[in-house]
C-alpha cells in the first residue's frame, strides 16, 4: 500500500509537524480570502516551491498532482461557463496553491505524527465529553492514509475494463471500487477492534 509520506531528509521534513499544519490552515483560509489573481499567483509559486522541495522526484511529484488537477481543470471551466474568465482564473489559482501547499505537507507529515497532532488538537473534545481524542486522531489519519490506495484502486479497476474492452463508465468503476473499499473497512474495523485501540 502507498503511502503520501515521503521519508527523507529535507528542511520541510525538519520543521516541526504542528506548525506546518497551522501553516497549512492559514494559508487555506487566505487563499479563500485573497479575490486578485496577482497574489494568488504568488501564493501558486509559493506553493509549488514548497511542494517541488519535499524530496520527491519530479515525475512522482507530477504523478500525484494529476487526478487534483484534473478536478481543478474541471471547476475552473465550469466557473468559466457561469461566470467570467476572472472568476475562473481566480479559482484556478486558489485551488493551485491549496493542493501545492497540502501535498507538501502530506508528504513531509508522517502519519503517526499527523495522528498525534489531531489527537491534541481533539482533546478539548475530549474533556467536554463529546468524543473520544484517540478515536478522532485515529479516524482522520485512515482517511488520508486510504486516499491514494483508493485512487489507485480506481485507476487499477479501469484499466482492468479497459483491457477487457469494456467502455468506461462512471457507474460500473464505481461499484466495484465502492464494494472493495467498503470490504477493506470491515477488516481495518476487525483489526482495530481486535488490537483494542478502540473502546465501547
Amino acid at each position: 500500500m502507498k503511502a503520501l509520506y515521503v521519508d527523507r531528509q529535507t528542511w520541510q521534513h525538519r520543521l516541526p509537524p504542528r506548525l506546518k499544519l497551522i501553516v497549512l490552515v492559514t494559508v487555506s483560509v487566505a487563499v479563500f480570502l485573497l479575490d486578485r489573481p496577482l497574489p494568488l499567483a504568488i501564493a501558486a509559486l509559493a506553493g509549488a516551491a514548497c511542494y517541488f522541495s519535499a524530496g520527491m522526484g519530479l515525475r512522482e511529484a507530477l504523478r500525484r498532482l494529476i487526478p487534483a488537477l484534473v478536478t481543478i481543470v474541471a471547476v475552473a471551466l465550469f466557473t468559466l461557463l457561469f461566470q467570467s474568465a476572472a472568476e475562473a482564473v481566480t479559482a484556478l489559482l486558489r485551488l493551485t496553491a491549496l493542493m501545492l501547499f497540502a501535498g507538501a505537507v502530506t508528504a513531509t507529515v508522517s502519519i503517526t505524527q499527523f495522528m498525534d497532532e489531531i489527537t491534541l488538537a481533539a482533546t478539548p473534545l475530549e474533556k467536554a465529553g463529546l468524543a473520544r481524542a484517540a478515536d478522532i486522531g485515529l479516524a482522520s489519519a485512515l482517511v488520508v492514509r486510504f486516499v491514494p490506495e483508493i485512487l489507485g484502486r480506481y485507476e487499477a479497476i479501469s484499466q482492468a475494463q479497459a483491457a477487457r474492452g469494456v467502455r468506461p463508465r462512471a457507474l460500473a468503476t464505481l461499484m466495484p471500487l465502492i464494494i472493495l473499499t467498503l470490504r477493506d473497512a470491515d477488516s481495518i474495523a476487525a483489526a482495530i477492534d481486535a488490537r483494542g485501540f478502540r473502546q465501547p
